[in-house]
């Protein structure tokens, strides 16, 4: 089993705001922070991808350039440990829960559907706001029977795969996609710990997977950019009548997204605001 990176960053306290927002958007599996008896601020980042190592250090040298930052590689095993010790269940609106596989038949569930992860460095444990987010609107939907079984969908940027086996669960079948082969290989190892490994496709790739293809629900988790530069491709998904949700965007970026979106054609959107994050919602 390969080592993970770990990768520390010690920056002056007044830019600990700053250094946040970098990994809130950089890092969807959430690190751990301290503040040091010096003054500043220790942010510690593990992941397994080299490529995307390097961008996170990249990004933070860019808007940081106080940051000290240190890389090592540390054995999987204490990475794992440390999940164990801070994995916390997560509630998803009316109808999810999130948790680990080692929490199976030890969490009160409260009549909601488990949605189980393998804790993974570069994907979604279902912790960030834009997740749950995004399966709190998947909730609703089916609650107002905008969504049922038979429907198909589109997990665009798919992740962990857990919007996607969230659909699946309700009885949707559609397809899972994601430019990243570690992304892609996460989800199809999720799909099957869930039991709906018959229920959806995973796709690498982005919308040019999916061209000539529609479904009655478009989720796209990704960034304000690339859902800006994907609208059209994005748009052209939807069925007539049909639900797309967008997120993994900042509540400051939503006005610009949701203007890309009411100029080819869509009315206005309905909002779901968790903290600093928001998600667009067309239904």
């Amino acid at each position: 089993m390969a080592d993970l990176i770990r990768i520390d960053i010690v920056v002056p306290d007044e830019a600990s705001d700053i250094t946040t927002g970098i990994l809130t958007l950089h890092v969807a599996q959430g690190w751990e922070e301290d503040y040091l008896p010096t003054g500043e601020a220790l942010f510690r980042v593990y992941g397994e991808n080299p490529q995307f190592c390097e961008e996170l250090v990249t990004a933070v040298e860019s808007m940081v350039p106080d940051a000290r930052i240190e890389r090592e590689r540390v054995p999987r095993q204490d990475w794992m440990a440390a999940w164990r010790d801070y994995f916390t269940p997560v509630e998803a609106g009316s109808r999810f829960m999130v948790i680990a596989p080692w929490m199976q038949g030890e969490v009160e569930l409260n009549g909601r559907m488990p949605i189980v992860i393998e804790p993974k460095t570069a994907f979604g444990t279902g912790h960030h706001p834009t997740t749950a987010l995004c399966l709190g609107t998947i909730s609703e939907l089916a609650d107002k029977g905008r969504i049922k079984e038979g429907m198909r969908f589109l997990d665009l940027g798919t992740g962990s795969g857990i919007l996607a086996i969230g659909c699946a669960m309700l009885g949707l079948t559609g397809v899972g996609s994601d430019i990243d082969i570690l992304a892609v290989e996460n989800t199809t190892e999720n799909k099957v710990i869930n039991n709906v490994d018959d229920s959806f496709e995973v796709r690498l790739g982005s919308v040019e997977v999916v061209q000539g293809e529609q479904y009655d629900l478009v989720l796209a988790n990704i960034l304000a950019k690339p859902l800006k530069e994907l609208a059209e491709d994005i748009v052209s998904m939807m069925k007539p009548g049909g639900c797309l949700v967008l997120s993994g965007l900042l509540e400051l970026q939503a006005d610009s997204v949701e203007a890309v979106y009411t100029e080819l054609g869509l009315p206005a959107a309905r909002r779901h605001v968790q903290g600093d994050w928001a998600a667009l919602i067309w239904d």
